[in-house]
Formats: structure tokens, C-alpha cells, sequence
């Protein structure tokens, strides 16, 4: 597989990763299988997918624990991505900062995923009671004691409502990343930011606008978060089928059955292209490969709990979209439903 970077560290990746989440947490638990996601781990790893993807909160816990389980057998093989910040409770999601507890949750991380340094350790969320320079100068510490090897910041703030008249090709204007940004530029005094976590597909391109190029300007990568829609861009999903009660999209504004029926032409439209490059092509792989477009420092890092899954998405690092094809999608209609 191609191989991108990530950072002025220049730390290599593939041009694909996996987003490890779907395998332990807000997706359909009754299709969440501890050896069928083993495999498709190593699936990753043997197609070149090697930016794994997780967080302590995904579980929570159990999902650094899984990704663990591959590591003990092939660490020298994986980029290892894992987050701190953000604590589960039973009804609600906190957000804590204090250096001692980062500290604490970057060992903990590092006796699940049996490994003695993780590649890239990245903030969830900032804690509104503590500096953010306080907390990434407790993650740059973990650094210099050889922990870590580089910092990354997940993006903040709510999502934005579509407006009329924005397609693909012309992100929503409106400041979505101002936040992150303004994160992103106190931290950076403090100690480098290699990376920057973001949703960035198709139907959900709003961080083109600001945050892709600040990420370029300064060598920053960006993981390209949810780049096939939680699904929806994969075409496999039919709208009214509905979903499990613990699955985040049966509370999911887009994921009515009213907001997926509007977004069919979207999917409509990648499958056209996909046909156009052949029989195998797939919608997922065209809506992949799109983001792959945006930019050398763009690595996405789709979700996926099996294998079939996984090696499809590792294939869409082999297509290239014409400038017609680009020029298409830049064209398809907006997505209709607010992501609030």
C-alpha cells in the first residue's frame, strides 16, 4: 500500500488505516465479535492498513484491550493511535484534563494494548475547568520519557447544519473548526502537534474550509475521521431498516429513514463512478478515494469489525479518480439532516 506521513516527525503510515471504535462500541453490539475483529485486524496489518485507530473510552476499555491482543504478535508491524481525555460513565461522557490523570491513563493504554510506546497519543477532548497547555504539557512529558512518540488533537465543536446549495465540492462556510483551530494554535507553543483527528468525507467535507490548511501549512496529518459516512457511503444500508437501540444512528438526525431516503443520490452518485472503473469498484471505495484526493497529509481511517470490510477499504489506496470523476462528486448534491 502507498505509504503517507504524519507530521514533522515524518512518522510513516499507510494511505488507509482502521478505525478500531465499530468493533466494541456505539455500533450494533450483537454484530460486535471479539475473534472476527482479531481478524480483521490482521487483515489491516496484512494489506498494509497499519494505523490503527482507537481510544481508552471505546468499551470502554475493551477495545484497546482487543487491538492488544494483535499487537502482542506483530507490534513492529502497526502504527498504534490511542486517545485520552474523555471518561464513560453510565449516562453521560466527561472530559478530564488534569496531568496527573493523563499520566495515569497513558499507562493504563499501555498495559492494554501490551505494548511500551504508543506511536500517537492523541487528545480526546479538552477539560473546559483545565488549560489546555496544561494537559498537552503532561502528554509532551510522556513523550520525552519515551511513551509517546508524537501528539495528535481530536476536533471540537458541534457539527453544522447543511445549507442550501452547498454540494460536495463547496464546504459550508461558517467557522466549524474555529474552535479546533484556536485549540490547535495555544497547543502548538507548547509542544508540536503531529496530527488532527477530523470527520472528513463526502457527504461531510466541512474540514476542506480552515483546518486541512492549517494542517498543511505547518506538516500536520490528518486523520480523516468517518470517511465513509458511519456507513451510509457504503451504499449497504437501507433506509427504514432501522438499528439496534445501543447503536449511536438509531439517535441520528441523518440516519432517519426520511434523511436516508433524501441522501440516496449521493450514494447513487458514487456508485456511477464505481461502475465506471469496473465490475469490483465499490461506492465505499470511490468515497474513500475521494478523500485520499484531498491531500498527501489526508489518511482515513475507516471503521470496520470484519474482514471483508477491511480489505475492501485497504483496495480503494489503488484507485484513481479522474478529474471528471472529482468533478462529478464535487457536484453531487448536498447531504440533507443536521449532524446536531
Amino acid at each position: 500500500m502507498e505509504r503517507r506521513t504524519i507530521g514533522a516527525t515524518a512518522l510513516e503510515v499507510g494511505a488507509i488505516g482502521l478505525g478500531c471504535m465499530p468493533m466494541s462500541w456505539a455500533y450494533t453490539g450483537s454484530r460486535q465479535r471479539g475473534e472476527e475483529s482479531v481478524r480483521a485486524l490482521h487483515t489491516a496489518l496484512d494489506r498494509g492498513a497499519n494505523l490503527l485507530d482507537t481510544a481508552d473510552m471505546y468499551g470502554p476499555f475493551t477495545n484497546e484491550l482487543l487491538v492488544g491482543r494483535v499487537l502482542k504478535e506483530r507490534r513492529s508491524e502497526a502504527f498504534v493511535s490511542t486517545k485520552c481525555g474523555l471518561l464513560v460513565g453510565e449516562q453521560h461522557i466527561v472530559a478530564n484534563g488534569r496531568p496527573g490523570y493523563v499520566r495515569r491513563a497513558c499507562d493504563a493504554s499501555l498495559r492494554r494494548l501490551q505494548t511500551d510506546v504508543i506511536d500517537l497519543y492523541q487528545l480526546h477532548r479538552a477539560d473546559p475547568e483545565i488549560p489546555v497547555e496544561e494537559t498537552w504539557g503532561a502528554m509532551a512529558d510522556l513523550v520525552r520519557a519515551g511513551k509517546v512518540r508524537a501528539l495528535g488533537l481530536c476536533a471540537v465543536g458541534a457539527r453544522a447544519s447543511r445549507r442550501s446549495g452547498t454540494g460536495v465540492g463547496r464546504p459550508v462556510v461558517g467557522g466549524l473548526h474555529e474552535g479546533t483551530i484556536r485549540q490547535l494554535e495555544r497547543v502548538q507553543q507548547v509542544f508540536p502537534v503531529s496530527a488532527v483527528e477530523a470527520e472528513l468525507s463526502v457527504w461531510s467535507p466541512e474540514a476542506l474550509e480552515a483546518l486541512l490548511p492549517w494542517c498543511e501549512a505547518r506538516g500536520v496529518g490528518l486523520v480523516a475521521a468517518m470517511p465513509l459516512g458511519n456507513g451510509f457511503l457504503t451504499g449497504t444500508l437501507t433506509p427504514g431498516e432501522g438499528f439496534e437501540p445501543d447503536d449511536v444512528r438509531a439517535r441520528h438526525p441523518r440516519f432517519t429513514a426520511e434523511m436516508m431516503a433524501a441522501n440516496q443520490p449521493v450514494v447513487a452518485g458514487l456508485r456511477r463512478i464505481a461502475r465506471r472503473h469496473g465490475p469490483e469498484v465499490t461506492a465505499a471505495q470511490v468515497a474513500l478515494a475521494w478523500v485520499l484526493s484531498r491531500g498527501r497529509s489526508v489518511i482515513p481511517v475507516p471503521g470496520a469489525k470484519q474482514a471483508g470490510w477491511v480489505a475492501e477499504n485497504a483496495k480503494a489506496a489503488e484507485l484513481r479518480l479522474t478529474a471528471a470523476d472529482l468533478a462529478e462528486i464535487g457536484e453531487l448534491p448536498a447531504a440533507q439532516g443536521s449532524w446536531d
